[in-house]
């Protein structure tokens, strides 16, 4: 806090401008013009008031590009719990100007102005900042996609980390963005599932509107899981009602510093071993997390990227299949989105998408045609397809026929009914570590998975299901 009408100043040694401003309320705020990347700097800030003169210096300021990163437990993993853990921890001497914040678990029932607190100030990674403890700080997603980053800009990256395990999309959502869904009161999440807060917009009014001031160059979002069974038929619209508001809050909240439509990352879910948890929820999940498109960026969720993890999944993870170990492909997968969606790179940072589907019912064949080409292991079951009659439907295997390049052929002859759908990988668990059956064959990124109607039953009839 400051007292009103004091005159304050900023210098930047090395730069050629300083500014001014002058304060008329207990806050205030200074916009610099664009900086070069680069670093590091001394900022020195002056407070006139009357004879008495304050000053406060700040060392080691870098500029560059600041993420935030986000989301519930597998966000929050930190370094030290993931694979070659050793090796990562040791592995920071290079990246001496990637400078990692961690804030703090508060919760608040109102909008709070600034941070309660924080686990760690601006600081540089160091053995004991990337690993301090399980679930604490720092975000291992966060700092290997961060450090991928740093590889191919070669400038400043801030990684700013605000997460809390086990807690649904409705707690980091505003009361609006909720309102907008049609997000029923309350609710209770089911005891299982709850090992952090649940309530409405607390984890939001306290660990995401204190930094909307901030100049974010994007955001990277892990969530999902607890509402797996929680509102999952909402998720939807929350998710992208989330996306949106934070855009719009952070481009506020900065003057226009924040673009508007700042790249916005996600994880889509991994697989994880759960009784309570119906087969289809997680694939239900996944398929919400894009806005029922099956991809993004889409019309719904414009500027944004995503990385496929249901093929890393890890049955001895010692914290729970929920929390796969390997989040180096995780973070590598989100590092190509966003070279491609925010730094316009040219490069596949995507699965291939299925274009076009022809039913040829007088071969019993399901062609699928992707949007680039694809390396295929022959599966039997992974591919599934709706026979209906009289009313009533059920998912039958789909056995692969032929494939080339970008073509394949199921064979659909179980169903001598009418054929309703056609989906991919739409279990919990569709594939062990890195085995699912298709993927892009030299960026070793998956196939999405994907389910679609079939429209017509007329005989070489074609489905346009994806751009």
């Amino acid at each position: 806090m400051v007292a009103p009408g004091f005159v304050f100043g900023l210098v930047l040694p090395l730069l050629l401008r300083a500014d001014a401003s002058a304060a008329h309320s207990n806050s205030w705020m200074v916009v610099l013009d664009p900086v070069k990347p680069g670093g590091p700097y001394e900022v020195m800030a002056q407070q006139i008031l009357g004879r008495k003169n304050f000053t406060l210096r700040i060392h080691d300021v870098l500029f560059g590009d600041v993420w935030l990163c986000s989301g519930q437990s597998n966000m929050q993993m930190t370094v030290s719990q993931i694979f070659n853990a050793t090796s990562e921890l040791s592995n920071t001497a290079a990246y001496q100007s990637v400078h990692i914040l961690s804030v703090s678990l508060n919760q608040a029932q109102q909008e709070l102005e600034d941070l309660a607190e924080v686990d760690l100030r601006w600081s540089k990674p160091t053995l004991e900042n990337l690993g301090h403890g399980n679930f604490t700080y720092m975000s291992a997603v966060c700092w290997l996609f961060g450090r991928y980053l740093h590889d191919t800009l070669r400038y400043p990256v801030g990684l700013l980390s605000s997460s809390w395990a086990g807690t649904p999309i409705e707690a980091w959502s505003s009361g609006r963005s909720l309102k907008a869904c049609g997000v029923p009161r309350q609710g209770s999440m089911p005891s299982d599932l709850e090992t952090g807060p649940s309530e409405y917009s607390v984890l939001w009014n306290a660990m995401i509107h204190p930094l909307r001031n901030m100049t974010l160059k994007g955001v990277i979002w892990y969530q999902g899981e607890s509402n797996v069974n929680f509102n999952r038929d909402l998720y939807n619209c929350t998710f992208p009602a989330l996306v949106e508001d934070w855009r719009q809050t952070f481009h506020d909240g900065s003057q226009g510093q924040t673009e508007r439509f700042f790249p916005f990352g996600f994880v889509q879910l991994s697989s994880y071993l759960s009784g309570a948890t119906p087969n289809d929820g997680l694939p239900q999940i996944r398929w919400h997390q894009t806005a029922d498109f099956g991809y993004v960026p889409n019309l719904r969720m414009p500027n944004t990227f995503m990385a496929v993890a249901m093929d890393l999944c890890d049955r001895n993870s010692p914290f729970g299949s929920t929390h796969p170990r390997d989040k180096q492909t995780v973070a590598y997968r989100l590092h190509l989105g966003a070279r491609a969606v925010a730094y316009g790179a040219k490069l596949t940072f995507q699965g291939p998408l299925p274009q076009k589907i022809e039913l040829l019912g007088d071969m019993g064949l399901l062609n699928l045609t992707y949007s680039q080409p694809i390396q295929v292991q022959r599966h039997n079951k992974i591919f599934e397809i709706s026979c209906c009659s009289d009313h009533q439907c059920k998912w039958l295997p789909a056995p692969m026929d032929t494939f080339s390049a970008q073509t394949l052929a199921l064979n659909v002859k179980s169903c001598r009914d009418s054929l309703a759908a056609v989906r991919y990988a739409w279990t919990a668990w569709p594939c062990e570590y890195k085995q699912c059956p298709l993927y892009h064959p030299t960026s070793a990124l998956p196939v999405p998975p994907f389910t679609a109607f079939i429209t017509n039953q007329i005989p070489g009839y074609r489905s346009k299901v994806a751009k």
